[in-house]
């Protein structure tokens, strides 16, 4: 620490650029690819399914910190005003001399993420080397370049973690790839999606200004609430289609059981898409969404 009385110690910054009340996307997604790989009727080892829980969160982590440093750096965490579900953690600004702890957390994690993906290429194969390449990609290029573009802005989030995760969890359990896991793994991806677009909302003048160019600001936000509808519908219309295909078990549809949450905060995203502080209980409720759908279709996937 220095000698500063108001200086909260390296931990606090650390741990605050991690985002950790965020970090609850992660277990979800994990499990669901534990369910598919089950599915697949592999013996799991549990050793692996621990490793490879300890990559997500890592790769998680990385991009939320070099996130927080990138948008620190840039001013664009001094122009926005905060919510409870964007606009950063507020860490780096109320500790600005401590910026570089978040450039080191994004990048030590970023090295976990190599080297547990390096492991199970040599384990299970080096078929999960355009995942792990892919992924690296994302965490790397989010903040200064994915964010410039209005379509890999809205879907690097749910690539992420969905086909990069759900798949990759399945992979490294089982040595190979499913139609049950890619089906699995879109839920996560238009919902996820759909969460990045939707705490976009808040942000669009401050984005705006760090030459940012997501859909909202390239096509507005009535475009913004369009394709928030059809990620939304596309989330439970892949369960609706690989259970007819076979491709996950009937128990699946548990997942569409969410869809008595999505439809009122659909309403609501539609009528409160101008107003901040009135949008704001929806952004809440769209987490809900993003952590119990995939977590309802793990469950019919276990029982089916």
């Amino acid at each position: 620490m220095t000698g500063d009385t108001n200086d909260p110690g390296k931990l606090p910054v650390v741990l605050g650029s991690m985002r950790i009340p965020f970090l609850t996307l992660v277990p979800v997604c994990v499990l669901l690819g534990l369910a598919t790989a089950l599915r697949a009727g592999v013996t799991v080892d549990w050793f692996h399914l621990v490793l490879a829980f300890v990559g997500a969160l890592a790769a998680h982590v990385s991009v939320n910190s070099l996130n927080e440093y990138e948008d620190f750096k840039s001013g664009l965490d001094l122009k926005t005003e905060r919510t409870p579900f964007s606009g950063g953690s507020g860490t780096l600004p109320a500790n600005p001399t401590r910026a570089r702890l978040a450039l080191a957390t994004g990048v030590a994690s970023l090295v976990v993420v190599v080297a547990v993906g390096v492991f199970f290429a040599l384990v299970r194969g080096w078929a999960i080397l355009p995942l792990g390449l892919l992924g690296v990609l994302v965490i790397v290029l989010y903040t200064g370049t994915l964010t410039r573009s209005p379509l890999l802005c809205l879907v690097a989030p749910g690539l992420g973690f969905g086909p990069l995760m759900v798949m990759g969890v399945h992979f490294a359990l089982t040595g190979s790839y499913t139609w049950a896991a890619f089906a699995a793994s879109l839920v996560p991806f238009f919902l996820v999606s759909d969460l990045l677009l939707l705490n976009q909302f808040p942000d669009v003048e401050a984005d705006r200004g760090a030459g940012r160019r997501h859909l909202i600001i390239v096509w507005g936000r009535r475009a913004g609430v369009a394709t928030y509808g059809l990620f939304l519908a596309g989330a439970y219309l892949s369960v609706l289609v690989a259970v007819l295909l076979n491709i996950l078990p009937a128990w699946g549809l548990l997942a569409l059981l969410t869809a008595l949450l999505a439809v009122p905060v659909f309403r609501g995203v539609v009528r409160h898409h101008d107003s901040v502080p009135e949008l704001i209980p929806f952004l809440g409720k769209n987490v809900v969404l993003n952590l119990a759908t995939p977590a309802f279709l793990a469950l019919g996937i276990f029982l089916g």
